[in-house]
């Protein structure tokens, strides 16, 4: 059903009342953050899914709000949203999956040893005693001088690729030692890369070996999703998508190694050389049948702008995501609904806060935009549609700022900046913090890849330079308590409450410091807009290259 708009007939008015007073501290309200997100938590919008009952009330929150601010639509056809065609993909159940080398054929266990899946739009995917290949980590990196591939024919066969990066597990003194950054993760770890690259490589299928340090997290968060993915509509889903992609568990790929006669940990020894080839497995084959259910349904990004005073078809953009996970099993209150408050309501109160901050100022030199997305929790679907179908030119798009869970714990000495050493905003971030008397902390964990993970990822793998506040990523100094106190509630958080039905608006919150950090983008996002300026990604980045195909629409500028 649609929820009627009528609902939130008060809550759209929120602008306009003088209860919500911008405090004289700065220029983002943590009294607005909190009504904001009281709205979206609500059980009226249902969880927020996508395509779920709780959109249209969703979208008419969002856009009034842009509304009441004075902004101008950027959507389809002169409107405030972007649709977004969505598939769904649900393996059925009795999926069969056999490998076979050196003897009998061994039948591998569903969501025990594998887990695999589609995402072409096919009724079965049927493969009869495919051949396998190792490929490494199966990474494509020209600008490092890596190339696991070498040319190798992939067609008919089957990709077994290691988790991470080449350098992942190097020790002192090779070769390969830091070339992608260490323990810190890059794209070409990620596992969405490497079934991407299999299909650029013409691969019929794709299996990651599991192991927890690699991935880093466990079996269980592999299989979670149950056969059950999304994807947008693909033009040609054959160029992004090999017919199968999935992972095995490590022992399966120790004992299918050891039977085609190789030792699986001096293979990726060997894989850790630039000089590195991909290796058949002897005598090995693989074979899997499935029934594939798809439907499809439409969900919205809303955009929104203040355009540009001087350099209008330049563009800097703040975003966040509406989704959240709509209705689930019930908790033991008997509440069924995962409200998504802090995920990532919080972060589109900022996107909201941020767009009263520059309706109130000055007219910006630049096109300032604003991006709510759908259906990141499917796998930062909205944005990388809105990446394909952009409505400002990415080329001329100076910075994207994304923010995506901020904390609820206080004021604090410092931000976590998730991405740090990655691109020229993290210098414009420090000076701005200095001048609230703050500091910016580099991720502590980058091995995590939280910068693989949130919507900003879909711009930023097309050249676009970000910044990215993830609260989840590491605890904050807290003026009250410290870094223990900040580790703590990113604890409770993540443990009790991510994705959770508790992850609801609550009035103890204390937002001072998610006002603090808000802002801290807000600052430098305010002068990039005023300025010809273009960030740059860092000499060592991965998207360097892909930015400087662009230059020249930027210095025709």
């Amino acid at each position: 059903m649609r929820i009627p708009s009528l609902a939130y007939a008060a809550a759209l008015t929120l602008a306009a009342s003088p209860a919500f007073a911008l405090p004289a501290a700065g220029p983002i309200s943590p009294e607005r953050l909190s009504a904001h997100v009281k709205v979206l938590a609500d059980s009226k919008l249902a969880g927020r899914a996508p395509g779920g009952p709780g959109e249209p009330g969703t979208l008419d929150y969002l856009i009034g709000q842009f509304k009441a601010l004075g902004l101008k639509p950027a959507g389809d056809k002169g409107g405030w949203t972007q649709a977004v065609p969505l598939i769904r993909f649900q393996v059925q159940p009795g999926a069969k999956f056999r490998l076979a080398a050196g003897g009998a054929p061994r039948e591998l266990a569903e969501t025990q040893e594998i887990m695999a899946w589609t995402q072409r739009p096919v009724a079965e995917v049927k493969i009869e005693d495919a051949p396998l290949v190792f490929v490494g980590y199966g990474v494509t990196a020209p600008e490092r001088g890596w190339d696991d591939f070498k040319g190798v024919d992939l067609k008919g066969k089957i990709a077994v690729i290691l988790i991470n990066d080449p350098d992942f597990e190097a020790l002192p003194g090779e070769p390969v030692a830091g070339k992608f950054g260490g323990k810190a993760a890059t794209y070409y770890g990620r596992w969405i890369y490497k079934f991407e690259e299999a299909a650029r490589q013409g691969a019929l299928g794709a299996l990651i070996v599991h192991e927890t340090a690699g991935a880093a997290y466990p079996w269980s968060t592999v299989v979670a999703s149950n056969g059950d993915s999304y994807d947008v509509v693909q033009t040609d889903p054959a160029k992004v998508h090999p017919l199968l992609q999935g992972w095995i568990q490590r022992d399966v790929a120790v004992d299918l190694f050891k039977k085609a006669g190789l030792d699986f940990e001096a293979e990726k020894v060997r894989a850790r050389t630039a000089g590195f080839r991909p290796v058949a497995l002897k005598g090995a084959s693989f074979s899997a049948e499935l029934g594939i259910k798809t439907a499809r349904l439409v969900s919205h990004n809303v955009l929104a702008q203040i355009p540009g005073t001087r350099r209008p078809k330049e563009s800097v953009m703040f975003a966040a995501h509406w989704d959240a996970f709509g209705m689930g099993p019930p908790d033991a209150a008997g509440d069924p609904v995962r409200h998504g408050a802090i995920d990532d309501g919080m972060g589109v109160a900022g996107v909201l806060e941020i767009a009263r901050a520059f309706a109130k100022g000055p007219k910006p030199e630049r096109t300032v935009a604003f991006g709510v997305w759908t259906a990141e929790e499917r796998g930062l679907l909205g944005s990388e549609y809105y990446a394909t179908h952009p409505v400002f030119p990415l080329a001329t798009t100076a910075a994207n700022f994304t923010m995506d869970v901020v904390q609820t714990a206080g004021p604090s000495h410092d931000l976590i900046l998730v991405g740090s050493g990655k691109d020229s905003l993290e210098a414009d971030l420090v000076k701005a913090a200095a001048r609230q008397g703050r500091a910016i902390t580099p991720d502590p964990h980058p091995e995590r890849a939280l910068f693989y993970r949130a919507d900003h990822f879909s711009v930023a793998k097309r050249g676009v330079p970000t910044a990215l506040i993830m609260g989840m990523a590491a605890g904050p100094d807290l003026v009250q308590g410290g870094r223990e106190a900040g580790d703590r509630w990113v604890n409770d958080y993540t443990t009790r409450c991510y994705h959770q039905v508790c992850d609801n608006w609550s009035p103890d919150w204390d937002l001072r410091g998610a006002a603090q950090d808000i802002a801290l983008f807000y600052e430098v996002g305010r002068d990039l807009a005023n300025s010809p300026g273009w960030p740059v990604w860092n000499a060592d980045s991965e998207f360097k290259r892909v930015r400087a195909e662009t230059a020249a629409a930027r210095r025709a500028r």
